[in-house]
């Protein structure tokens, strides 16, 4: 059985074992709770250290905040809150399970925001459903033997800081079942041909054409089995009167990776991204029509970026899109670069995401020296993404789904590849302060905050912040003396902005303590 080292303490003979519904309660409120403290509770001053021996050697001290209506709330702290109680009036503590922290979590929000929100919550326990069908399917599932696609089917939580991670947009589980990265899904993609003079598509979409050979008069377009799905009503009179015809499958599998509308074909070392027409986190997944038409200039703008950098580090370009005008997001799909002739010699990517989530032959838990691996991270990471922001104005959305670390034999990184050109802005399209702002959201607090903290949660002792605030300072940056010197850092505000039922895109940031500070 999987290890989660997150879960309550056992407190019965049997508890060791605890059954997929403990195990989904207890994922399911990790990020929950963190958006809470995040966002809208008020830490008391002082640890609240639980008196039962057997939680004595508990690094993690439990700790009191106060919620916006004046409630208590304890939790076991670290970078993975656990065991919720609210005080009771008669000074003990309730211990909160999730259903309960969910009614909590709505009820506290109300009175924060006066608004109301009837959505969110039922999103909130499809998530911690969603984890339950996870972890059952994984039971029974094997897992890839690859190390790369074992790290883009690992997470589990998924973002940890967000309040329904792994809602799916509250459909049946046998729907989305088969296409879900965290039950080691692989699956054929459905491949469509579509009349040539429906045909829409910008930049290097060769390699579909490589998928299958169309019928006169047709070109090939992939499709992904869940969006077909999600999309036939649309669809139907378009197969009726012939500008969709379907081919079969591909003879090959792909395999979903962490952001699950895009997909992995090792055999043709190719990534496709698809839309999806359920809400992921924040945003209904489509392929939008804005960000398509932007699509190559932005890819361009990368690309030369990259190419002036000359470091190991590398972009996978998001080469070009093809789709149908009569369904112009339902079926896009962009092609992206795949790995094979982008990686160092003898190097293994590894999604960074999974190396805060954790999974089997995680070079972060395995290391014997963590200084030396956490300082080969950040000149990994760290300076191409510094590089681009300050000598071509292009703003990386470098957080953990989107950056891949590849490590040499030994576990040590040696290269950062980095993806995704729909969360890419530049400058000036986006002002300066607004374009840092969100660097240093995704660069600092997204991602080297979180494996930061994973790292030192292994290796007890390590204070990783001094090494990060010289890796940041060697950068001649007009904004990097603020940074260091700012007690604050932006976090965002994932429930806060799902709750106010916010766009997506529009983020909010609310000031979070900066380790950098004095480090």
């Amino acid at each position: 059985m999987e290890r989660v080292d997150f879960l309550p303490r056992p407190t019965g003979a049997d508890a060791a074992f605890p059954s997929v519904a403990e195990r989904a309660d207890a994922y399911a409120t990790v990020p929950l709770l963190n958006c809470l403290l995040r966002e809208v509770a008020e830490p008391l001053p002082g640890p609240d250290r639980d008196p039962e021996p057997d939680r004595d050697l508990d690094p993690d001290p439990r700790r009191v905040y106060r919620l916006p209506g004046g409630r208590l709330l304890r939790v076991r702290a670290g970078r993975r809150p656990a065991e919720p109680e609210v005080g009771t009036a008669a000074g003990g503590w309730h211990p909160v399970g999730h259903p309960e922290l969910v009614k909590l979590v709505a009820e506290e929000l109300r009175r924060h925001t006066g608004l109301s929100n009837h959505e969110l919550p039922t999103e909130m326990t499809d998530s911690r459903d969603a984890v339950a069908a996870l972890l059952t399917a994984r039971a029974r599932a094997t897992p890839p033997q690859d190390p790369y696609l074992r790290s883009e089917q690992a997470l589990i939580t998924g973002h940890t800081h967000h309040p329904a991670p792994k809602a799916r947009g509250g459909g049946p589980h046998a729907g989305w079942l088969p296409y879900a990265p965290e039950a080691h899904a692989r699956f054929p993609l459905t491949l469509l041909a579509v009349r040539e003079d429906a045909v829409v598509e910008e930049g290097d979409t060769a390699a579909l054409d490589a998928l299958a050979e169309a019928p006169p008069g047709y070109r090939v377009l992939p499709a992904h089995p869940w969006q077909l799905d999600l999309t036939a009503g649309a669809l139907a009179p378009a197969f009726a009167d012939g500008r969709l015809v379907r081919l079969g499958t591909t003879g090959f599998f792909v395999w979903p990776t962490a952001a699950i509308r895009t997909v992995y074909a090792p055999d043709a070392d190719l990534f496709l991204k698809f839309s999806l027409d359920v809400r992921v986190t924040n945003d209904i997944r489509r392929l939008w029509r804005h960000d398509l038409l932007e699509l190559r200039r932005t890819d361009t703008a990368v690309a030369e970026a990259f190419a002036a950098i000359g470091s190991p580090a590398v972009w996978l370009a998001d080469r070009g899109y093809r789709t149908a005008d009569f369904a112009f997001e339902e079926l896009a799909v962009v092609v992206r670069d795949g790995l094979r002739t982008r990686l160092l010699p003898g190097a293994t990517p590894l999604l960074a995401a999974a190396l805060v989530e954790g999974f089997p032959g995680s070079p972060l838990a395995s290391t014997t020296d963590p200084e030396a691996w956490w300082a080969a991270y950040l000149d990994t990471v760290v300076p191409p993404v510094l590089t681009a922001f300050a000598d071509d104005g292009v703003v990386l959305e470098a957080h953990l789904q989107n950056t891949l670390v590849a490590v040499d034999a030994d576990g040590t990184p040696v290269q950062a590849l980095f993806r995704d050109a729909e969360g890419v802005k530049l400058l000036p399209d986006t002002p300066r302060p607004a374009g840092w702002e969100r660097l240093v959201y995704c660069l600092v607090v997204n991602h080297l905050c979180e494996i930061a903290a994973a790292l030192a949660e292994h290796h007890r002792g390590l204070d990783p912040w001094p090494a990060a605030r010289r890796a940041l300072a060697r950068h001649d940056l007009p904004e990097i003396p603020a940074l260091l010197a700012s007690p604050t850092l932006p976090g965002k505000t994932n429930l806060l902005l799902r709750w106010t039922g916010a766009n997506g895109a529009d983020a909010r940031y609310r000031p979070l303590p900066n380790p950098l500070f004095g480090a």
